[in-house]
């Protein structure tokens, strides 16, 4: 193109504005505040949110971290076309229709991070690279080393971001939360539970909804779970056939290769759709994601990148991966939970399902980022582990006066079926699953 040519410049916004759940402001003010460029008013937005500002050729995306946001910029005679989406294959079944389709490579999208405003110029050719700025920095070890402050503040930002929620729904909605007897899980449930009671809601909309393939230990133990507090009436077991396991469809459905979200995200289908064949009108279900990333339990032997200090020293490391700017940063998926999420967000959004983690909300997330980790651990391994169940047992003994059951911790994979049944019926080779995936666009 000449430089006295003009750039006819084209953005094709596909994301689903009916999506966003912000709880503070209408979307149009979040929008404003995501073009304005100041990551202290984009940090002020309160919920779920997917969003993109632009002003001529100057194009701004946001998200939180429960929203997938993903964009590809075209090359046309006429000028640069930018398409956002929370899908791959939407970009591509766009790209299509415009005549664009031979520029398409999966490879070639990009994610917007959580946590940073993503700006876009879309001037010259080739195009400047994005720019990124952090809107969510939370201050780290900044609470003291009292395992019960701790547990209390985790829980009452918990409960918080739960009022709000509940409080911004209809008064008869039903709530399902995936239960599996686990801390996360478990305390989701057992806050929303005595929240709604705290607000005079009525608790009987709520249901604890564990997925079993007959043989895996999750049911046994939120029956465990529930009984033990008397709230067994609210457990509702969701029987799965192992033979409806299938990678295929959740490579599909995901857009992604990671043998343990491929792995997660099938559980998760398995669960969604036995919901939904029950109960054609439920809209809400609830889970305990990000409650490992925040509490930093994952464990690190299986990882041959980690050790306990590339754990305790970086920020929001689970969350983000090795962040943005940094070599092992995937422009295509982000990091972390920030690319992790879709494991959840995918299944939930086939089946017609409101997701809300409140675990994965800022509020809670910097609590548990101002965890004193070092002083707590000693760089000791089983001491990280166990500080979980601990902070969220202490926690809502101190705020609700219930004493949780802690037990071992379980992938929901490896709770809903066992791991001989899983793996008959899903290969655990990642170079497998990314063929799959590939194959989709040949």
């Amino acid at each position: 193109m000449h430089p006295n040519d003009v750039y006819v410049e084209r953005v094709v916004d596909l994301l689903d504005p009916a999506a966003n759940r912000i709880l503070n402001m209408t979307v149009e003010e979040a929008r404003e505040r995501v073009l304005s460029s100041d990551p202290a008013r984009i940090a002020e937005i309160d919920g779920s949110f997917a969003l993109l500002a632009r002003r001529g050729k100057h194009v701004n995306l946001a998200r939180s971290l429960d929203r997938p946001m993903r964009y590809f910029l075209a090359k046309r005679a006429e000028g640069p076309a930018l398409i956002v989406a929370d899908r791959i294959d939407r970009i591509y079944e766009q790209l299509c229709k415009e005549g664009l389709g031979d520029q398409f490579h999966p490879s070639y999208t990009r994610m917007v991070p959580a946590h940073y405003l993503t700006e876009i110029q879309l001037i010259g050719c080739p195009d400047p690279d994005p720019t990124y700025t952090r809107y969510f920095t939370p201050e780290r070890e900044s609470l003291p080393a009292d395992l019960d402050e701790i547990g209390r503040r985790y829980i009452s930002a918990l409960a918080d971001e739960i009022s709000k929620q509940l409080q911004a729904l209809p008064s008869t909605e039903p709530i399902g939360v995936a239960f599996s007897g686990g801390a996360d899980s478990g305390a989701v449930f057992l806050v929303t539970y005595h929240v709604m009671r705290r607000l005079g809601m009525n608790p009987a909309r709520l249901k604890a909804f564990t997925l079993s393939f007959g043989d895996g230990p999750d049911l046994e133990q939120a029956r465990a779970f529930l009984g033990g507090l008397g709230l067994g009436i609210f457990l509702e077991a969701i029987e799965a056939d192992p033979g409806e396991l299938n990678a295929e469809e959740t490579i599909r459905l995901i857009e992604d290769y990671k043998p343990l979200d491929v792995e997660c995200a099938t559980m998760g289908l398995a669960l969604c759709r036995g919901i939904r064949r029950r109960y054609p009108d439920w809209k809400q279900l609830w889970d305990g994601d990000g409650g490992d990333e925040n509490l930093k339990d994952y464990p690190i032997e299986e990882n041959p990148e980690l050790t306990i200090r590339s754990v305790v020293h970086n920020l929001m490391l689970y969350h983000e991966g090795w962040g943005v700017g940094r070599i092992k940063h995937s422009l295509t998926y982000s990091g972390g939970l920030s690319r992790g999420y879709v494991r959840t967000y995918a299944p939930g959004r086939k089946f017609g399902f409101e997701g809300f983690s409140p675990l994965m909300r800022p509020a809670v997330i910097a609590v548990s980022e101002g965890i004193p980790f070092i002083e707590l651990t000693r760089y000791d391994v089983p001491t990280l582990y166990s500080l979980k169940g601990e902070v969220i047992s202490r926690g809502l003994r101190s705020v609700f006066g219930v004493e949780m059951p802690v037990f071992e911790k379980r992938r929901f994979q490896h709770g809903a079926v066992r791991k001989e049944t899983l793996h008959a019926r899903l290969p655990h080779q990642e170079t497998t699953y990314r063929r799959r995936f590939l194959s989709l666009y040949q």
